[in-house]
């Protein structure tokens, strides 16, 4: 346990201003907690959540990674532990109880430009500890352990590795045509300007009990699979806890430098991941992947203990819907930022620095 040493009651209101308690997600088998982040605490400190920096593959080495988009924690660096993201930074996730650090490839306008999310959506699901598939599924339903930290979608240090967290982009807003789209490239020719492009993916479900990380920052977590035999979805018998997964939505306000046509010619001169470039880290020899492919996520957990437990008993476990940072209590999460979910300024891609 680290402390934070503030008082989390400063960071409460009633929730909706009312106290109201959020009604039941029935008929839906988990409790829901939602909530907004934005890519940084305004428009002008937009570029300091954009970072060349991976605390969890590249701890303490500044500058070794892609350029990575982050949310949460403003703090976030290649120095950034356990501690220092419990103790310091803002939060562009609600506020500074949630100073868990959130991250995934910058995405390029092939321009010279990040575009960063107009906002970013978080779904935490599970569900309620006392659930009986929550012993037919593993073990027992948990909450998410203090520190926990992984990486999931597609693996940049085992290319040839199984892509996690079913990573997908959609489109939604005027003329839109939502779907599943493989790659950017795909879900372009269906998302006109002004429409909004997303990037989805869900983090792991199941837990091996005992580590907060793992030398490939992903064999400690898991995903259920469908029991052949039986039908019972189930985590592996090595990672029998089941912990609320996350769904992360980024959304962006395209424009007419986002290449519709629906095929890709090799280059990176449209909208594509940081982590599609075949320059994306040192050392690293690939060719240019297709826009979009390269999709991949890390989180680092750093919530408030009592926050984290609150979420969990008032919104998890009683199987509640809550969204807006709600906390199944009577209580939410005050907004540390303008609420605004609308097209954010370019910001220019910074040089990468020497390593």
């Amino acid at each position: 346990m680290v402390s934070d040493g503030l008082d989390v009651n400063a960071f409460l209101q009633p929730s909706w201003g009312t106290g109201a308690i959020p009604a039941s997600a029935a008929p839906d088998v988990v409790g829901a907690f939602r909530l907004i982040c934005q890519a940084g605490m305004s428009n002008a400190r937009l570029a300091e959540m954009i970072k060349y920096d991976d605390p969890i593959v590249y701890p303490g080495q500044p500058g070794k990674s892609h350029l990575h988009q982050f949310f949460g924690n403003t703090g976030a660096n290649a120095n950034s532990d356990y501690v220092s993201l419990r103790t310091t930074g803002e939060s562009s996730c609600s506020n500074i109880m949630n100073r868990s650090a959130y991250w995934m490839p910058a995405m390029m306008d092939g321009r010279g430009f990040v575009v960063p999310p107009d906002y970013v959506t978080i779904y935490y699901k599970r569900r309620p500890k006392t659930d009986p598939e929550c012993t037919k599924a593993g073990k027992a339903c948990v909450d998410l352990p203090r520190g926990l930290r992984f990486v999931f979608g597609y693996d940049m240090l085992n290319m040839a590795g199984a892509r996690t967290g079913g990573g997908y982009f959609n489109c939604q807003g005027t003329g839109a045509v939502q779907g599943h789209y493989p790659s950017i490239v795909d879900a372009a020719k269906n998302c006109p300007s002004g429409a909004q492009l997303g990037a989805v993916i869900s983090a792991p479900e199941c837990w091996n009990g005992v580590d907060l990380d793992s030398p490939d920052h992903r064999s400690h977590v898991g995903y259920m699979k469908r029991d052949v035999a039986s039908g019972q979805m189930r985590c592996p018998s090595t990672h029998p806890y089941i912990i609320a997964t996350f769904t992360m939505g980024a959304w962006y306000t395209t424009d007419d430098t986002l290449d519709r046509s629906g095929t890709w010619d090799g280059t990176l001169n449209s909208w594509h991941l940081s982590s599609d470039r075949p320059d994306a880290m040192p050392g690293m020899t690939m060719a240019a992947m297709k826009p979009g492919t390269s999709f991949h996520a890390d989180w680092w957990g750093a919530w408030n203990d009592s926050i984290l437990f609150r979420w969990h008993a008032g919104c998890i476990n009683k199987l509640l819907n809550c969204s807006g940072a709600d906390l199944g209590d009577g209580k939410q999460l005050k907004q540390a930022y303008a609420d605004n979910w609308v097209k954010r300024p370019r910001v220019p891609v910074p040089p990468k620095p020497p390593v």
